[in-house]
Order: structure tokens, then C-alpha cells, then sequence
């Protein structure tokens, strides 16, 4: 592992412990953009779940609209945003390829899930068209009395997407919209390089 990628991921960890220390809600709240089809963006806020050497992981339900995305076009962006840190708030953008983690790492961490969690990635059509509150409260019950006190599989169709960076941006936000921007990115001969970024 190059070094430059090892400065970015303590990088990153450092600032995640910031964030968390804070105080603030959901530290590790982390916006995904994907593309469709017709190379239409969309986002949507998740919460990161791991990270380590291979990547950045959230969890979904892979027929969900950035699941169908991620899987046809599996490439993303990810963003942490930490307004209230430091001079004028940090935020670090990463981009990478879309891998989804294997089946014995998914089941651990969906059987650390809260069991309301659990049954409710049963219950869930994710992103479908939902007719009324009672449906899915029906659907809910359905899969209460289905388990009754018994473990609660994973769901085939959910599981973890991981991001492996191809490039991080730490913006460190300053007065008069001066702010320092160091990028780490992998290049097309498999060499990571850091660079500064006009603000």
C-alpha cells in the first residue's frame, strides 16, 4: 500500500474522530452520488459503516435506486461535510469503484443491527412506490410474527457496497473563501501522487 494512501486514510480517520468527538449527530453521515442509465446523477445521504485499507462501506438493499445504479454503473462519489469543525468547517470528497463485500462480512454486520432494523429490511420494498403508512406497517407485522423470537436473516437482495478510493479531497475551509484543498489520487500508472487545489 503506497504510502500517500496510507497518509489519506489517517487523514481521514483523524477527522472522523474530530467530527465524532464533537459531539454532533451521525459523524459518519456521508452523501452517495451515482448516475443512472442515462447518466442522470442522484444522491442521497447514508451512514458510513467501516472503513479500513480496501474502502469506504454502506449498507442497502441492492434493488434499491442507488443499488440498481452502483450495480449497472459502479463508480460513486462520497462526501463528508463537518460544517462546525475547525476555522470554517472541513469536508472531504472521495471517489472510487463500487465493489460489494462478501457474504460473511454482510451477515456480521446485519446481525449487529437493532432487530427493528433487521425486520425492517424485510418489510421494505427500498425505493418502490408505497401506497399508504398502514402497507408498510402490514408488511412489518407480516415479518414480526414470521421470525416471532427466532434470529432474523440477512435478506439476499441487502447487502454492503464498498468504495475503493481512486481519489481524495480534503478541503479545509478559511475566512474570505480561502481555503486549503490538498488532493491524493491514484493515476493511470498505479502511482498515487498529492497535489494542492486552487480554492
Amino acid at each position: 500500500m503506497s504510502q500517500l494512501y496510507r497518509t489519506a486514510l489517517a487523514t481521514f480517520a483523524g477527522l472522523l474522530d474530530e467530527a465524532a468527538s464533537s459531539g454532533i449527530a451521525d459523524p459518519n453521515a456521508m452523501v452517495v452520488a451515482s448516475v443512472d442509465a442515462a447518466g442522470r446523477p442522484s444522491s442521497r445521504t447514508v451512514l458510513l459503516k467501516a472503513f479500513d485499507e480496501r474502502g469506504f462501506v454502506f449498507y442497502t438493499h441492492l434493488q434499491s435506486r442507488k443499488g440498481r445504479e452502483l450495480g449497472a454503473n459502479p463508480a460513486c462519489a462520497l462526501l463528508f461535510l463537518w460544517r462546525h469543525l475547525r476555522q470554517a468547517g472541513v469536508q472531504v470528497r472521495i471517489e472510487g469503484d463500487v465493489q460489494q463485500v462478501d457474504d460473511a462480512e454482510a451477515d456480521a454486520y446485519f446481525a449487529s443491527r437493532p432487530r427493528m432494523s433487521q425486520l425492517g429490511a424485510w418489510a421494505s420494498l427500498q425505493s418502490q412506490t408505497l401506497p399508504d403508512v398502514a402497507t408498510f406497517e402490514q408488511r412489518l407485522a407480516r415479518e414480526e410474527a414470521r421470525f416471532g423470537d427466532g434470529p432474523v436473516p440477512r435478506p439476499a437482495g441487502w447487502s454492503g457496497l464498498r468504495v475503493v478510493p481512486r481519489s481524495f479531497e480534503f478541503w479545509y475551509g478559511a475566512g474570505y473563501r480561502l481555503h486549503e484543498r490538498v488532493c491524493i489520487e491514484l493515476g493511470a500508472d498505479g502511482q498515487w501522487s498529492q497535489r494542492l487545489l486552487y480554492p
